[in-house]
């Protein structure tokens, strides 16, 4: 039977879809690629493949699961299966590096930064930027893992040689400039199916760990949802919201094979915006969905049906 299959390592993350995927009717099996086995001699099942695996995946202890889901991709791709965010966005997803001199060659504006690898290079780079204050941060991260801001070199090598200093699971920390927004707020844009879906505004006045997912509340202190004591939403849909960017990023998302995504922007005193991440396993916060009234999932859900039906007609029953 074919049907959509969907990559991921946390279950907390993928619930809203699965549920969506039951009210819409549609054939699915989950595909957990924290452990497991691959025959490259047999070819892979019929069915529309869909990538959620996230580069913060080994804060679950699920260290591997990325590599495997490479794995997994390349043994799909070569037998020609449909795979909605394959093995270019799994690249975007795993390294801010790769996420950044992608943007660029789109024309988007990314914050100044030097990569680093090793303690004393840590040390370097920050002298070398020559900026302050400014923040370091991992290149394999999610959930704002190693995001640190400092004011000085003297501070950067207090936490460096420090107890409290975090090792990069891939080994590069990232030392960039610090854009001070005028509000303590980003933007985030939604996209599914490569074309914009909206815009949600995230408070970040208590923190760099923005993730918008219900599981959050669970799993990350410091990322909440709902009311904060700021006196509005941490998370709020942008009624009406359009940017030049957003054609920027459609035409980013189509160079790069990428068909559902989150784009974290910021603006600076001066006007000037910054993107700062791409995150490819992206999330929908319920509360702000349900003032607003749209649904990400729901959209996704039946963005992979449609994507289903098309290459497999027989696939979905019609009553």
């Amino acid at each position: 039977m074919t049907k959509i299959y969907v990559l991921h390592e946390n279950d907390e993350w993928t619930d809203h879809l699965t549920g969506r995927l039951k009210e819409l009717g549609l054939p699915f099996e989950l595909w957990h690629l924290d452990q497991g086995t691959v025959d490259l001699t047999e070819e892979p099942p019929e069915g529309i493949f869909y990538n959620r695996m996230s580069a913060s995946s080994h804060t679950r202890d699920h260290r591997f699961a990325p590599e495997f889901t490479e794995a997994v991709l390349a043994w799909l791709e070569r037998h020609g299966r449909t795979v909605v965010n394959g093995s270019r966005a799994l690249r975007l997803e795993l390294s801010k590096v790769n996420q950044y001199m992608a943007l660029n060659q789109e024309g988007i504006t990314t914050p100044k930064t030097i990569t680093a690898v090793r303690k004393d290079q840590i040390i370097e780079a920050a002298k070398k930027l020559d900026l302050a204050p400014f923040i370091t941060k991992h290149n394999r991260a999610g959930k704002g893992q190693g995001v640190q801001l400092f004011h000085s070199i003297k501070a950067l090598e207090e936490y460096v040689y420090g107890d409290s200093f975090e090792e990069p699971v891939d080994g590069i920390t990232l030392v960039q400039q610090y854009i001070e927004a005028p509000k303590p707020y980003i933007v985030r844009h939604e996209f599914i199916g490569g074309k914009f879906l909206y815009a949600v505004k995230v408070d970040t006045s208590e923190g760099f760990e923005l993730c918008p997912a219900d599981a959050c509340t669970i799993e990350d202190l410091h990322c909440p949802t709902g009311t904060e004591e700021t006196g509005g939403a941490k998370f709020e849909i942008l009624e009406g919201y359009s940017d030049p960017l957003i054609e920027s990023y459609e035409a980013f998302l189509a160079s790069n094979n990428i068909k559902v995504a989150g784009i974290e922007a910021i603006q600076d005193h001066n006007g000037h915006v910054y993107t700062y991440d791409v995150n490819t396993n992206t999330n929908y916060n319920s509360d702000a969905e349900a003032v607003s009234g749209v649904y990400g999932m729901l959209q996704l859900a039946t963005y992979l049906g449609e994507r289903l039906k098309e290459q497999y007609p027989s696939a979905i029953s019609t009553p």
